[in-house]
């Protein structure tokens, strides 16, 4: 698959794509990103990008000009090397919270073109005419889309073949399928006593199916008591079993 982030500040990527666990996914190709910065297609001495926004205010508006042109010149790389059409994806506090059910959705697509908004946002002609999804992180605003874009590449490289050191570890993570979409359990390691505090003995006893259900009590502990609304989605799916339904009881 293939990420073309359009954005003014490429070099924040640059140890990100090269550093940690996930830059196998990068270097391998099998999450190849692009970097486009729209500045390489101002106009002007100054390559200007924003400019002050109509009504007045605080700020700068990034220009629909030069985005377009950096649009049109990504839409033609990709063209050329015979790949998919791609949606043009928006960081925005408006857009569709991000979830690992949209995360495994863009890691089994072919891609996208990932627009980094920066100042007080994006003349909304261009999000008009070539926005087709727009993505949130959250209830709260950052300085860029950058951050968010590094997020979003994150989780897909995380989810692709060979890219963790065990293929099933991102399975038990939180709101996994396989967790029936509950938060992961606590986890321990040596030393088994650390200022006077113990590992659990269920972890200690060899027992696998002692284990497993220590660990699945701890999912639901936790859920129920963070995520309550994670817990109401898992029943409405049937994903309980009784032994689940009698520890939810018990913990209430």
């Amino acid at each position: 698959m293939r990420f073309d982030v359009i954005t003014l500040f490429p070099e924040l990527f640059a140890p990100f794509l090269a550093s940690g666990i996930t830059r196998r996914a990068y270097t391998s190709g099998l999450v190849d990103v692009r970097l486009w910065n729209p500045r390489d297609y101002a106009e002007g001495n100054y390559r200007r990008v924003d400019d002050r926004p109509f009504g007045g205010g605080p700020g700068m508006v990034m220009m629909a000009p030069p985005l377009e042109r950096c649009l049109a010149a990504i839409r033609t790389d990709r063209a050329e090397a015979a790949e998919q059409t791609v949606p043009l994806v928006l960081f925005s506090p408006i857009g569709t919270a991000l979830n690992h059910a949209g995360v495994e959705h863009w890691s089994a697509s072919a891609g996208a073109v990932l627009l980094c908004g920066r100042y007080e946002g994006i003349d909304q002609r261009f999000i008009d005419a070539h926005v087709d999804v727009q993505i949130s992180l959250g209830d709260f605003v950052l300085s860029g889309g950058e951050i968010a874009a590094l997020a979003l590449l994150d989780a897909v490289a995380r989810l692709q073949p060979g890219v963790l050191n065990d293929e099933g570890s991102h399975q038990l993570d939180s709101f996994n399928p396989a967790l029936d979409g509950l938060l992961d359990c606590p986890h321990y390691t040596r030393p088994e006593e650390w200022y006077g505090r113990g590992v659990p003995a269920e972890l200690l006893s060899g027992h696998h199916a002692r284990i497993e259900r220590w660990r699945r009590d701890q999912r639901l502990a936790l859920t129920a008591q963070h995520r309550p609304e994670l817990i109401a989605a898992a029943r409405a799916a049937g994903a309980f079993a009784p032994a689940d339904e009698v520890r939810l009881v018990q913990l209430k």
